[in-house]
């Protein structure tokens, strides 16, 4: 989706997001729905028994200190914190996507964002109000329980303006929340950058705390747990951040090594030689080189095909054999800071011994070993004030 929203807005385009809300999602699905639903799909009648029978007969009650209610059978919703769960709520959900011919949609469990890119901004908003009407209406005919009010909406502009969303109209944000990621209207990623600093910086102070009384094996351990980690949710997604972000990420790093290893004197790049690694940055881009090769291994999901599309025309430079399609670009903060632009460059330096792995898990092992030379991304340009 952020890949899509880059491209349009390099196109001189504009997009529109409704981030939809649906109380009690998982405690709403109607049992005889879902079980028709899965029949559609073709699952063996011996198969809906048991997934009903797995669903019905449940029963439950409400405590108000030492009165009780009666039982009540259980028709809706399925058991929360079981592996099914999920499962049947996403192949209940599946249909939902039958309707997105006028608009996409981009959904995770009960999280679905329908989203529109258009020349103009009010061509959005016009698009957008009608994908909200579609997909409020599927809510209803199928028994979920939308709530309007509650949607939040992310334009490409810095100007105030509403959205229409049934009854209610909501205020475009300039950030929002989704899926743990803050999403600005720019795509700079500044605040969720800033957030995550934030958090890896508290992590630190306590690690500093502690680091005279343990081991450095140990502290090595809550390093990894607590501060890297911080740094692994969606690097794809807000890796094209500002020069200025990307010291303060380098700072903190040297601030842990230095906490980890007890060692003031040597530079940054000594550390990370110390310590085995690569800088933030180099992870980010050893973990692009990985979802590459899982394209190029067809082993990838089929919404990475999009992204990094395989070159179809024959080629004949055996040095380029590995070549993924290019893309046309017009502009740097959009065009070049894209997965779609940076992925085949990063791609093309890769050594073939590498690029070779037979597996995954040895590609991997391999990927870790490896230092980007010559990057062509924005943070590894040499650059002089």
């Amino acid at each position: 989706m952020i890949e899509k929203w880059r491209d349009c807005l390099d196109q001189g385009s504009e997009f529109g997001a409704l981030l939809t809300d649906l109380s009690k999602a998982f405690d709403c699905l109607p049992h005889d729905l879902l079980i028709a639903k899965l029949n559609a799909y073709g699952v063996d009648i011996s198969a809906l028994r048991l997934i009903l029978d797995y669903l019905k007969n449940r029963k439950q009650r409400t405590r108000i200190e030492n009165d009780y209610s009666c039982w009540r059978e259980i028709i809706y919703g399925v058991p929360q914190g079981s592996i099914l769960g999920p499962l049947l709520f996403n192949i209940f959900i599946c249909d939902l996507f039958l309707i997105t011919n006028e608009f996409e949609m981009a959904n995770y469990a009960d999280d679905t964002t329908p989203y529109v890119c258009g020349p103009d901004i009010k061509s959005v908003i016009k698009s957008l109000e009608k994908a909200a009407e579609i997909v409020f209406a599927w809510f209803k005919n199928n028994q979920m329980k939308g709530n309007e009010s509650k949607c939040h909406v992310l334009l490409s502009t810095n100007n105030s303006l509403n959205v229409k969303v049934g009854a209610a109209y909501i205020e475009n944000s300039f950030t929002e929340n989704l899926l743990g990621v803050k999403i600005d209207s720019n795509l700079n990623f500044e605040e969720h950058i800033s957030s995550i600093c934030k958090k890896a910086s508290a992590k630190l102070n306590a690690l500093a705390r502690i680091s005279p009384y343990i081991d450095e094996g140990k502290r090595r351990l809550i390093m990894n747990a607590f501060f890297n980690s911080q740094f692994n949710y969606c690097p794809l997604t807000w890796m094209f951040h500002s020069r200025k972000l990307n010291n303060k990420i380098n700072r903190l790093h040297e601030r842990c090594l230095r906490i980890v290893y007890n060692d003031n004197t040597s530079t940054y790049d000594q550390l990370l030689e110390k310590d085995n690694s690569v800088s933030i940055h180099y992870r980010n881009l050893q973990s692009l080189a990985i979802e590459m090769f899982k394209v190029y291994k067809e082993q990838r999901p089929e919404i990475l095909t999009d992204v990094f599309p395989l070159n179809s025309q024959p080629v004949y430079n055996l040095r380029n054999q590995y070549c993924f399609a290019t893309r046309p670009i017009r502009t740097v903060h959009y065009g070049e800071n894209s997965l779609r632009y940076l992925g085949p460059k990063v791609w093309e330096l890769i050594p073939s011994q590498i690029k070779d792995a037979e597996t995954l898990d040895i590609f991997k092992i391999l990927i870790k070993k490896w230092k980007p030379e010559n990057c062509p991304c924005r943070l590894c340009k040499t650059y002089i004030h």
